[in-house]
């Protein structure tokens, strides 16, 4: 028995007990808050012509602003064996400087508080 067919039967039967064993123990005890339809917080049940808070659309954007920091200075660790790093060094201090202070104008102009 080779290695891929000893690996695969391996990862099926582990996937297999993995999903009996999730059936086995869940909790089978539905209520109304498990039935009803997910809708964002809000209640499914109400008029659908709800205006939306402005301020949810605000921290959804400030958020993938700073997912997006994230992913752009991931590279970071590996740019510092580069012949000349503190180029690279110098952009990504500039571009965390930059988000710092865009954060602290938010935090300034009551951009993140939530209640009025």
């Amino acid at each position: 028995m080779n290695m891929i067919t000893f690996m695969i039967m391996l990862s099926l039967t582990l996937s297999l007990a993995l999903t009996a064993l999730n059936f086995w123990i869940a909790q089978m005890n539905p209520d109304s808050e498990k039935l009803s339809p997910y809708e964002c917080g809000f209640d499914p049940l109400g008029s659908a012509r709800l205006p939306f808070s402005i301020r949810f659309f605000l921290v959804a954007i400030l958020f993938l602003l700073f997912d997006l920091e994230i992913a752009l200075l991931l590279p970071l660790p590996w740019a510092t064996q580069l012949q000349d790093p503190t180029t690279t060094l110098i952009w990504a201090s500039v571009l965390i400087l930059l988000l710092t202070l865009g954060l602290v104008y938010e935090w300034v102009q009551g951009g993140l508080e939530w209640a009025e």
